[in-house]
């Protein structure tokens, strides 16, 4: 009697909220909404194959959670950003405003990510940076809202100093395109190896795009330094290590580089990037479990092996994921979901890594030459390195 009596009792709750309008329609759109999903990525041009390889990771990430985000089902929406800075507030708003995502993921190039941070920062929408380095992101213009899961611009070359110093090389030129990146790559250098004990001889800066380097490898032939430092990336790296092995550098002057140097690039450079050392928060071989299951795991999905693009993209989404678990697949629980995602610690193929209070991974740096072929990682550069993303006021 007592057991059919609280049976009746519930069902006339049920019915009494149903009819009020307070629990069926509640239930319906939590259960059939599904999470939206921005991929703003570039899928054409220079960086496309990178594009790819983010998102391929990022959905590895979401797929190993049955292909839900805290139980809900998700629906993606792409944009090509084509690596065109002017398009960038257009295509984020695309995403944010016709799209209505719920969280964008991107992008690329640093210029490109300048036009998704203002979109982030107007509109609030949760926005998760897969590659772009540029400070300002997680630095004067960070927001509570914005989380980088890569590197920031000058966090490889800061750990570049140190290395360098112990190996006996303590008067170095510094050579990089003249843009953002470079800039900022070279006051990570600069801060590391002063701080090491070391002497900037010069700072030479080539105009972007320009992959004419004569001129500048015959003054640091001049200058006979004890080593060369440098960012370059893509096929300017290339042409780089190619031309001062031709010059007759490699071998006298040792060179270094942020790990971009030799990403990517190795069957290109040939024999010209043998012996190039470089520092960068991840590296193929990597001797952890996880980055062991992951290559195998990648590798079998998408016919291709992985590489430091596809990690960010899969760590991308293994931070999405534990925050979305964190509010049970709420993403408007705005203050629970920023607190478990700036809390998450993240078990990466790249080692172990945190949130600083930026927003910035704090992860180790890895000390990588290239031997036969491969980045071979030879130490670490620095344990657990902090951006605390000078300028950065959260509100």
């Amino acid at each position: 009697m007592t057991s059919r009596r609280l049976v009746l009792t519930r069902s006339a709750a049920l019915i009494g909220a149903a009819t009020s309008g307070l629990l069926l329609p509640q239930l319906a759109r939590a259960q059939g909404n599904k999470i939206r999903v921005g991929l703003m990525l570039p899928y054409t041009g220079t960086y496309a194959q990178l594009g790819v390889a983010i998102e391929n990771g990022f959905r590895m990430a979401i797929d190993e959670q049955g292909g839900k985000l805290g139980g809900r089902e998700i629906e993606y929406f792409k944009v090509d950003d084509e690596s065109e800075p002017p398009k960038g507030v257009e295509n984020a708003n695309k995403l944010v405003l016709r799209d209505k995502v719920d969280v964008l993921i991107g992008t690329v190039h640093s210029g490109v990510q300048m036009g998704i941070q203002k979109v982030a920062r107007d509109t609030g929408v949760l926005s998760i940076i897969p590659n772009a380095g540029v400070l300002a992101a997680t630095g004067g213009l960070c927001a509570p809202n914005v989380f980088r899961a890569s590197f920031s611009n000058s966090q490889p070359t800061r750990a570049l100093g140190a290395p360098m110093v112990k190996a006996g090389h303590k008067k170095a030129v510094w050579i990089t395109w003249k843009y953002s990146a470079g800039d900022e790559a070279y006051l990570g250098f600069k801060e590391g190896f002063l701080a090491a004990g070391g002497t900037i001889v010069k700072e030479i800066a080539v105009p972007f795009p320009n992959v004419e380097f004569q001129a500048q490898l015959t003054e640091i032939a001049a200058l006979n330094p004890d080593a060369v430092a440098c960012f370059f990336a893509g096929g300017g790296a290339v042409k780089f290590m190619k031309d001062y092995a031709a010059a007759g550098l490699k071998g006298k002057i040792p060179l270094y580089g942020s790990g971009f140097l030799t990403e990517g690039v190795l069957d290109a450079a040939g024999a010209a990037a043998d012996g190039v050392t470089t520092t960068l928060h991840y590296a193929d071989g990597l001797d952890n479990a996880k980055n062991k299951a992951f290559r195998l795991a990648y590798a079998k999905q998408f016919k291709l092996q992985p590489d430091v693009y596809a990690v960010q993209g899969y760590d991308s989404g293994q931070l999405l994921v534990l925050g979305a678990n964190a509010v049970k697949g709420d993403l408007s629980n705005k203050k629970a979901l920023y607190a478990a995602m700036g809390g998450a610690t993240i078990d990466s193929p790249r080692g172990k890594w945190k949130m600083s209070k930026a927003h910035n991974p704090i992860q180790d740096i890895y000390l990588r030459r290239v031997e036969n072929g491969e980045n071979k990682v030879i130490g670490v550069a620095a344990k657990q390195l902090v951006d605390d993303g000078p300028g950065c006021k959260m509100t």
